[in-house]
């Protein structure tokens, strides 16, 4: 039987063995300190953890396909071991994933760019290991991976083992998450294309072309399409049964929203919708099911509910007086087309009616905020970063809880309200 001390000599032999073939492939030199990345990071030197967000190592980009939110933590984006407070960078950590505490959420670990020159002790990944509780996805893995995982399994729950997925290529994300929702580091893409053209056999980077939607088609198509072969009903269907469902069976449930389903399960409910057929929630007996259906289809969208043009403003919200973001956000809803204004209100009437019963369900207008603030907004390239949510959420956290204020100025002639 091997002896922890050996596994973590092995381990040690097996990055180095890593480097060494890096370094013959591509002529890398893994002592040299990182080049700087393309990739955006705090720039408030008051966050807290401003030594280590800088860096743009942990990002928090939406959520992954079934409603879990999403962390990205990218190896080679941590500069060599005398530049980084390693214990700071756990405290980090775990300060961003507290945030999330008491919803699911999805951490994914790009293991490329780690060296010897930057890599945490072992007594650091422990502590790492230790703290994880919830769903994690490992790309690239390579034999240190795996040796790190043999020395730290008996420290870890069963419950938690069966929850690590590893994956050998970027191609494969997609049957887990939205790809235009990621934040990857461009070494990580340069590394997943050699690695391609090196396998034989491997999954081609070429996507099939996209088939049409089916007439009856509720996710992944625009309000308009879904209007349109609906003879013209505003409220997308799967929203209004959704909502008329949470609204009877789902005000007083803690943490509503909070909680994702079954994966496979949520697919079965997607295809009976964009198939046409009838959606009896009664019968999953999970009144979680058709609170992630709801939050999955507005992140499906083509176009996020607030528009693309909007981004930039509903990001400049922190710019704003207090005093005066209310008017603010107003002004910015009235820039908003009719369809999506609708359809927008119909929501946010719903959302008010759950933070009114947050004594009972937990759900204040700053937890729904959090929740769906990332799926009602989203940049048309790349995607929400971490110092993004903070105006994004106070923005969506208006919405809910001044909801008569912010929506008084338009009453759209065919409005449909909960």
């Amino acid at each position: 039987m091997i002896s922890s001390t050996d596994l973590e000599q092995l381990a040690e032999i097996e990055l180095q063995k890593e480097e060494d073939e890096e370094q013959g492939r591509h002529g890398y030199r893994p002592d040299r300190p990182p080049a700087p990345r393309r990739v955006s990071f705090s720039q408030d030197t008051s966050h807290p953890y401003y030594d280590v967000a800088r860096h743009g190592i942990l990002q928090v980009t939406g959520d992954d396909n079934y409603g879990r939110k999403l962390v990205i933590f990218s190896s080679c984006l941590m500069p060599p071991s005398h530049q980084l407070n390693h214990h700071h960078l756990l405290q980090y950590l775990m300060y961003t994933l507290d945030q999330y505490v008491e919803s699911d959420y999805t951490v994914v670990y790009f293991h490329h760019g780690l060296r010897s020159c930057n890599k945490p002790s072992l007594h650091w990944l422990r502590n790492a290991y230790r703290e994880f509780d919830r769903k994690m996805s490992s790309f690239h893995p390579t034999n240190f991976i795996r040796i790190i995982w043999n020395i730290f399994q008996p420290l870890i729950s069963h419950k938690f083992g069966k929850k690590l997925t590893y994956v050998n290529y970027l191609s494969e994300l997609r049957d887990h998450l939205s790809w235009d929702q990621l934040i990857i580091p461009p070494d990580v893409l340069r590394h997943d294309e050699r690695l391609q053209a090196a396998q034989k056999g491997g999954p081609s980077s070429k996507t099939p072309p996209p088939r049409p939607p089916l007439p009856t088609q509720q996710f992944g198509v625009s309000l308009q399409y879904i209007a349109e072969k609906n003879q013209g009903v505003m409220i997308p269907p799967v929203m209004s049964q959704t909502v008329s469902y949470l609204k009877d069976k789902g005000l007083q449930t803690e943490g509503i929203f909070r909680r994702s389903a079954r994966v496979q399960l949520i697919k079965d409910v997607q295809k009976l919708y964009n198939q046409g057929k009838p959606v009896v929630f009664e019968q999953y007996g999970d009144i979680h099911v058709p609170a992630v259906i709801l939050k999955t289809f507005l992140r499906e969208l083509p176009e996020p509910l607030l528009t693309f043009p909007l981004y930039h403003q509903i990001q400049d919200i922190v710019r704003v007086e207090s005093s005066l973001r209310v008017t603010t956000c107003k002004h910015i809803l009235e820039r908003l087309p009719e369809h999506n204004y609708m359809v927008l209100k119909y929501l946010l009437c719903f959302l008010n009616m759950v933070s009114q019963q947050s004594i009972i369900n937990k759900m204040s207008p700053s937890n729904l905020a959090c929740v769906f603030g990332v799926n009602l907004s989203w940049p048309s390239q790349g995607s929400v970063s971490l110092t993004s949510l903070t105006p994004l959420n106070i923005f969506t956290e208006i919405l809910i809880e001044h909801y008569h204020t912010v929506f008084s100025s338009r009453c759209p002639r065919a409005e449909v309200l909960p």
